[in-house]
């Protein structure tokens, strides 16, 4: 079976951050409930992963010897 690959357009940190923005942009027209509180908890999962990929390419992080 042949993968199809593709290139991205943007690094994931930007789509992580795009996606939780979009994701806090669809909680503000929810009232509050359980959806609304599913959109904010993608929006801080996306947030959080963001920070980590950072963290991961940081000029400061080296590979262990």
């Amino acid at each position: 079976m042949k993968r199809h690959l593709f290139k991205q357009d943007s690094s994931l940190g930007e789509r992580l951050i795009r996606e939780a923005r979009l994701a806090r942009e669809k909680a503000d027209q929810l009232p509050a409930g359980e959806e609304r509180e599913d959109f904010l908890k993608k929006a801080r999962e996306a947030d959080m992963a963001a920070h980590i990929d950072e963290w991961l390419h940081s000029p400061g992080l080296k590979a262990p010897t």
